[in-house]
């Protein structure tokens, strides 16, 4: 690297490049990426630190994450979702049918599929930036963070079954698949996590069986405990 400025191999030579943050360490690898027409370039580092880092917090807090909540927290906040999908899930779908309607691999059809692509990556970074601002304050705030250790793919798996057995509310179920991929649960974890690690912060991940039916008193498990989402009354205690 050479000011604003990346040597590329294979005779490409010389590169300008807009350097967001100085690089610190020494380069490892370099990654050359495509996304929606534009390029990018990102450096990983290696660097010795002179001593362990000590999170200049000392509280703890429980994130329990949702839905219509993106996290209810411990202390009784909560952090609304974002949902850039279903804001522009209409407009995504009005361009699908317009470009089904095109040739296929014709300039109008490329086209077309450019901006596609370029609603995608929008969604995506829209999702992205809020999760780095909800995770910073709260990586920021607190030593020790406690969260369920989510199974994403699992719960996000699609309910239509086989041909030879049908699956059951396959349509709510869609439903809920996209509003749980919305949120990047999984992404936010590990946000959560290296920020934690930098701030020499601990992240837990708990087990989350049973977490919504167990009571915190006298540790009693049983359905009936949660009638609602809402209400929890232990039925033993």
């Amino acid at each position: 690297v050479e000011d604003n400025r990346v040597k590329l191999p294979n005779g490409i030579g010389l590169v300008k490049f807009r350097k967001s943050q100085d690089i610190i360490g020494t380069i490892k690898n370099v990654t050359i990426s495509k996304k929606s027409g534009h390029w990018y370039v990102s450096f990983g580092c290696e660097r010795e630190l002179g001593e362990k880092p000590v999170h200049p917090a000392t509280s703890a807090i429980g994130l329990d994450m949702g839905i219509t909540k993106l996290l209810t927290t411990s202390n009784g906040t909560y952090i609304k979702p974002k949902n850039s999908f279903k804001a522009n899930q209409l407009k995504l779908a009005k361009l699908q049918r317009q470009l089904s309607k095109k040739v296929t691999f014709s300039q109008n059809w490329k086209k077309h599929n450019r901006k596609i692509q370029k609603l995608h990556s929008h969604i995506a970074n829209i999702r992205h930036d809020y999760l780095h601002k909800v995770t910073t304050s709260i990586s920021k705030n607190h030593a020790m963070i406690a969260c369920e250790d989510l199974k994403v793919a699992n719960m996000s798996k699609s309910a239509g079954g086989s041909a030879a057995q049908h699956g059951r509310n396959v349509k709510a179920k869609s439903g809920l698949n996209k509003s749980i991929l919305d949120q990047g649960w999984g992404m936010m974890v590990d946000m959560l996590e290296y920020k934690q690690q930098w701030r020499g912060g601990l992240l837990i991940k708990v087990n989350p069986r049973y977490t919504s039916q167990t009571c915190f008193e006298c540790k009693h498990i049983a359905k009936d405990n949660r009638q609602t989402q809402a209400k929890f009354e232990c039925v033993k205690c």
